[in-house]
């Protein structure tokens, strides 16, 4: 047993519009290379949104072992599995027969991540209107590809990555909208604490970059239509800002205790130190203008991590780019960090690769823990026209150089609900 429940980020792997791995992704964040684009993957053209951050040149194959599992994976589960073995390969460590059973999966799982022609099978099954009969029953048809309809499950994902990775312990799928990722790996720390298991693979996919996904988001008017200047689209914090950008993509890290990490000699990139959650329960597509649920969030996180507000030195905000949300997230950070706010370096990596709703929180916790690692803060892309409501120590420019004692990732979703992680540098951690 051991005496230490300080919970360990050994191994981190991502699959992002700004790259098809961790090295890719880090570099061209830390470069403020763009990621967004004209949709390529279906006709945008009769969209408000023709714009989109997706993942380009994507060869999953290599992250499939089992051959047979592949036909039951969308293209959403591709990302997944092969962030997942990233990680499991980085952190040099994977389930085996001896430790299967103390072995845990914690992901955000999309809840659109299937094709259009997917979504048209499952259609087929159930007709159109008239293949009721006059009794109301349904004209019994099938479906040309069966295995669709299993791909759109929430827990799809679950099924598929346990059985590829052979973890046989606890497990669960977590759907909050954009909190989906953070709280999943909330879920996996808690889980850990309480000695459930000594290992979690944890993180979150998704892919809302279909025709469904996008016209529902455009009849919000939650998007940019800045389809003429793609690469400038996103830009948190910026007094001109209009909307955010649909992304897709995958996060996953190796969690591990840390007495077990240390004995292993492993590379520890930073300590998952906290978890914090709150409902806003204002508007399903907004929180509260004083940053009440944000507020609630990171003040859980900061408690549950045993750490003051004046030691976090950079938090990686949800900013989405909106208007309501970027200025909520930022009276929420004042209000919280009190006259501490204007040391702590503050960006939104969205600026780069857009919003990758499910999988933001989880790819944004792997930003954090290189963020520590290196000592950068990654900078906020495309901030020419700083907005006065959003006030705080925006990266601009270029990625700063400096020391990250403790660092906050925000995940704020649609219908309210809020997480906050809290991840502390491994060289500050004590343990009894």
């Amino acid at each position: 047993m051991t005496t230490c429940r300080r919970i360990a980020i050994t191994g981190i792997g991502a699959v992002t519009p700004v790259g098809n791995d961790v090295r890719t992704t880090w570099s061209n964040l830390r470069a403020g290379r763009s990621g967004l684009g004209a949709i390529r993957g279906f006709d945008a053209s009769g969209f408000p949104t023709q714009i989109g951050a997706e993942v380009k040149d994507f060869k999953p194959e290599r992250a499939f072992r089992d051959r047979k599992l592949f036909k039951f994976a969308s293209r959403t589960h591709q990302f997944a599995l092969t962030a997942a073995e990233e990680a499991l390969v980085d952190a040099g460590i994977r389930p085996d027969q001896a430790t299967c059973q103390r072995w845990g999966f914690s992901a955000g799982a999309g809840m659109m991540g299937v094709t259009f022609a997917e979504l048209e099978s499952v259609h087929r099954f159930c007709g159109a209107g008239d293949d009721f009969d006059a009794d109301g029953l349904l004209d019994q048809r099938f479906p040309a590809d069966p295995i669709a309809f299993c791909r759109t499950q929430t827990n799809a994902g679950l099924a598929l990555l346990t059985r590829h990775f052979g973890i046989r312990g606890y497990a669960t799928a977590v759907h909050t909208a954009c909190a989906s990722g953070g709280q999943a790996l909330g879920t996996a720390l808690r889980v850990m604490r309480r000695g459930q298991a000594d290992f979690m693979l944890a993180g979150g996919y998704d892919s809302m970059l279909n025709p469904i996904g996008l016209s529902g988001f455009c009849l919000l008017e939650a998007l940019s239509t800045d389809n003429d200047t793609p690469e400038r689209a996103s830009r948190p914090f910026d007094a001109t800002r209009n909307g955010f950008v649909l992304g897709e993509g995958a996060g996953f890290l190796v969690l591990e205790n840390w007495e077990s990490a240390r004995l292993r000699g492993a590379q520890i990139y930073a300590e998952l130190a906290g978890d914090g959650n709150s409902l806003s329960s204002y508007r399903i597509t907004d929180s509260h203008p004083s940053g009440d649920g944000p507020i609630q969030a990171m003040q859980q996180a900061l408690t549950d991590a045993g750490m003051a507000p004046d030691v976090v030195d950079y938090v990686n905000a949800h900013g989405t780019s909106t208007p309501m949300n970027d200025r909520s997230e930022c009276a929420a950070l004042r209000a919280v960090m009190g006259p501490h706010i204007d040391q702590v370096a503050v960006s939104s990596t969205k600026s780069c690769m857009g919003h990758l709703i499910a999988a933001a929180g989880a790819v944004e916790a792997v930003v954090c823990a290189l963020a520590i690692r290196d000592g950068i803060a990654p900078v906020n892309a495309n901030l020419v026209q700083p907005d006065p409501d959003c006030d705080v120590n925006v990266v601009r420019g270029q990625s700063r150089p400096m020391r990250i004692r403790a660092a906050l990732s925000n995940s704020l979703g649609f219908g309210g609900s809020n997480s906050c992680l809290a991840f502390r540098h491994p060289d500050d951690v004590t343990c009894p």
